[in-house]
């Protein structure tokens, strides 16, 4: 048999575009060597939101009584709150094996290896397939960067994939970069009472945020006692007596029970057999696509982290069906003008498009309006006033070219404004959408309004 495609990688890249080319009438074969759902799914996106859960639901006994609600001290099962995350991982893999199903996938569980454009090796379960196909999709993905003076070792000095399956809640944490990752465990485990200790070699937290975000949320966790480090680089951590100790460059020693090394990804492009298929890369190693997501090989087309646009699980979901309808006929090409991020923290940061001091390296004029949730009726009913809304537009043209949020249910707010920088909306436009009252959505409105100093409450 010869397939339309074969995807290498089920991740959220790879397993969107197997289903999408199957749902546009073609024969497709899917194979992952792990876990159905990628990096995402079993050691990123899905097990940190579910412990992000468990400690917001803490957060809410702990404040009940500000609300009337006398409770008592509440005492945290730190195995069921594995647990619970474990079922919800589980729960979701099997959705997607349920959906390739559905929509005749066949899955191969093993190694995929390139023999040549249009065979595919599959080592797995103790023998060898091949597959012969006309197209294939690599959605390999990438996996925690390490730094041999680091020390790595799994269980003492620790990336994210280990910190999600602790069995204890340390007692005490090193995070070795503060960026989107680092500021998520720092929520998570700062939460459940760890002392936390955050050192960044950027000169704050969240460098590519907006200034006034990653401001603002240094200052929050610095009130919630978590020591930040900025402009700091560590030259080695060793092992000592109740855990380890790591030396900066400035000669500064730092002790804790573990260190969580949170410092980017690598991608998994290694041993697919890519030279050999004749697959150009990029100097750090990166697949090189256009935006029909193809490589320089005809039939061969990459998506998700291993061509380093966002390593982001919606934008390889994205690619991979941009990928998909190209393989079977629908020209198709990828739009990046809008492409929402967001940090899981407490407050929750979200953005898309711009940032101010993009605008202006670009030498455009720029106008900028903010809202607080401190002045929003809905937040201020939910005990969340704090952050805001920032809107960044064209001075001349009044198009809005960036949103920056830093409060309550963020990563649910961004949509609509995704939806503005993506239709080239103006702040005036946006601001005459009619928004339901009482909500956090009004912030957006407000800080629109606010572009042109007539927000109303602010």
């Amino acid at each position: 048999m010869t397939y339309n495609a074969v995807v290498i990688g089920g991740g959220p890249g790879g397993y969107v575009a197997a289903i999408r080319i199957a749902q546009l009438g073609g024969k497709v074969a899917l194979v992952e060597k792990d876990q159905l759902g990628g990096t995402c799914l079993n050691r990123g996106c899905i097990p940190t939101k579910s412990l992000i859960a468990a400690v917001d639901k803490l957060k809410g006994v702990e404040e009940a009584a500000a609300f009337g609600i006398a409770v008592n001290q509440p005492v945290v099962d730190f195995n069921k709150v594995q647990g619970r995350k474990e079922e919800v991982v589980e729960k979701l893999v099997s959705g997607i094996q349920f959906l390739l199903n559905k929509n005749k996938v066949d899955f191969f569980k093993g190694a995929a290896k390139i023999k040549a454009p249009g065979v595919v090796e599959v080592a797995g379960d103790g023998e060898t397939k091949v597959l012969q196909c006309e197209n294939m999709v690599i959605a390999t993905g990438s996996s925690p960067a390490l730094i041999k003076s680091l020390g790595y070792n799994g269980t003492s000095i620790i990336t994210s994939e280990e910190a999600l399956q602790l069995q204890e809640i340390p007692k005490s944490l090193l995070i070795i970069g503060a960026g989107v990752i680092g500021c998520e465990f720092a929520h998570i485990y700062g939460s459940l009472g760890t002392e936390i200790t955050m050192v960044e070699a950027a000169p704050s937290i969240l460098s590519l945020q907006d200034k006034d975000i990653s401001r603002r949320m240094q200052t929050i966790f610095k009130k919630k006692k978590v020591t930040i480090k900025t402009n700091g680089c560590i030259k080695k951590i060793t092992e000592v007596d109740g855990g380890i100790q790591a030396e900066l460059e400035n000669g500064e020693r730092l002790t804790a029970e573990k260190a969580l090394i949170s410092i980017g990804r690598v991608l998994n492009t290694h041993n697919l057999g890519l030279s050999k298929a004749g697959v150009a890369l990029g100097e750090k190693g990166q697949i090189l696509v256009n935006d029909q997501m193809q490589t320089n090989v005809k039939g061969i087309y990459a998506i998700g982290d291993v061509v380093m646009k966002y390593q982001l699980a919606h934008v390889a979901s994205a690619q991979g069906v941009i990928a998909a309808e190209n393989i079977m006929g629908k020209e198709a090409v990828m739009d990046y003008r809008a492409v929402p991020s967001c940090v899981f923290t407490s407050p929750e940061i979200a953005s898309v498009g711009m940032t101010e001091q993009q605008v202006k390296d670009k030498g455009l004029p720029v106008k900028t309006g903010k809202f607080n949730f401190m002045a929003n009726g809905k937040a201020l009913s939910m005990g969340e006033g704090d952050g805001f809304v920032k809107v960044v537009t064209h001075a001349e043209t009044d198009r809005i070219l960036g949103v920056h949020i830093i409060g309550p249910h963020a990563s649910d707010l961004i949509a609509e404004a995704t939806l503005a920088v993506q239709k080239g909306l103006t702040a005036k436009e946006l601001a005459g959408v009619i928004h339901a009252h009482p909500t956090l959505a009004e912030a957006l409105m407000e800080a629109a309004e606010n572009v042109h100093g007539l927000s109303i409450h602010g």
